[in-house]
């Protein structure tokens, strides 16, 4: 298969090279082996990107005729890359997001006439072992191309990743849950923090978290944070911070404990407490 990515970034590069090897390993879907292309403006972003054709100019897009494009390039510019690059595709070419965030995209696709498939690998370079993927999962968009879909779905269980199926809608709901949430803590963590030092384990840990966090791409920060549904996510931070306030300004040891309880309780199905 003839595949495009969009974007010699993080994401870009590892798409790069896991299909690219990916092809030269198990073959493609149904015959033959992947040929890898990557669009990317910069050629300075090339440097260390290998294993593929590299393409600065849309004509050599053309020439190329992929099957299937990858659209990796920052959140921002997602819709734009694609208003780019479409008018030099094959009719029949499927269009492809690894998005963090979905909003506008459902209308967007639905409006190129093109073959669509959208899927969210919940990880990234900046946590994740590349190496070792069998604790991550992926999130692969229900709607769009059924053949595009069986396409990521065998490309992420060859990575041993936990596979889910939302709607677009569904998508953004997890994603005000699992990544807002996450996001503001470690928000309010780096706003209150002071330099230490000689920095305990859970600092350094919380540290890390939040050098990670804060390297991010700004309009991912506010595209996840600026999620419909985030509003009601973070407000149940407020709220539990004002009853742990009332609990602590009152040295209320039985309510300390009750509400260890529950958060202990909150989690179980997830962490190993040893109480």
């Amino acid at each position: 298969m003839k595949i495009l990515v969009l974007g010699a970034g993080k994401m870009g590069s590892f798409f790069i090279d896991l299909l690219s090897f990916e092809g030269l390993r198990v073959g493609e879907l149904c015959s033959g082996m992947h040929e890898v292309a990557v669009f990317e403006k910069d050629p300075k972003r090339m440097r260390f990107t290998y294993n593929c054709q590299r393409f600065t100019e849309l004509e050599e897009i053309r020439a190329f005729a992929p099957e299937l494009v990858v659209n990796a390039v920052t959140v921002k510019y997602t819709i734009p890359a694609f208003q780019e690059v479409i008018p030099y595709l094959p009719k029949d070419c499927i269009i492809s997001d690894i998005s963090s965030v979905k909003t506008g995209l459902k209308d967007y696709y639905e409006s190129t006439g093109m073959r669509y498939v959208s899927t969210h690998p919940m990880f990234g370079p900046t946590f994740a072992n590349l190496q070792q993927l069998s604790e991550e999962n992926a999130i692969i968009i229900s709607e769009g191309d059924y053949m595009g879909r069986i396409f990521f779905k065998d490309l992420y269980q060859r990575l041993d990743l936990n596979i889910y199926e939302y709607t677009f809608e569904e998508h953004d709901k997890t994603v005000a849950y699992s990544l807002s949430i996450p996001f503001v803590s470690t928000f309010v963590f780096a706003a209150v923090m002071k330099h230490q030092d000689a920095p305990g384990t859970t600092f350094k840990r919380h540290m890390k978290i939040a050098k990670g966090v804060l390297n991010e791409d700004d309009y991912l920060l506010q595209e996840i944070l600026f999620n419909p549904y985030t509003h009601d996510q973070v407000s149940q931070i407020r709220t539990e911070l004002k009853e742990l306030l009332e609990i602590i300004d009152n040295k209320d040891a039985d309510g300390m404990k009750a509400y260890l309880t529950k958060i202990r309780n909150n989690v179980k199905r997830d962490i190993e407490i040893n109480k």
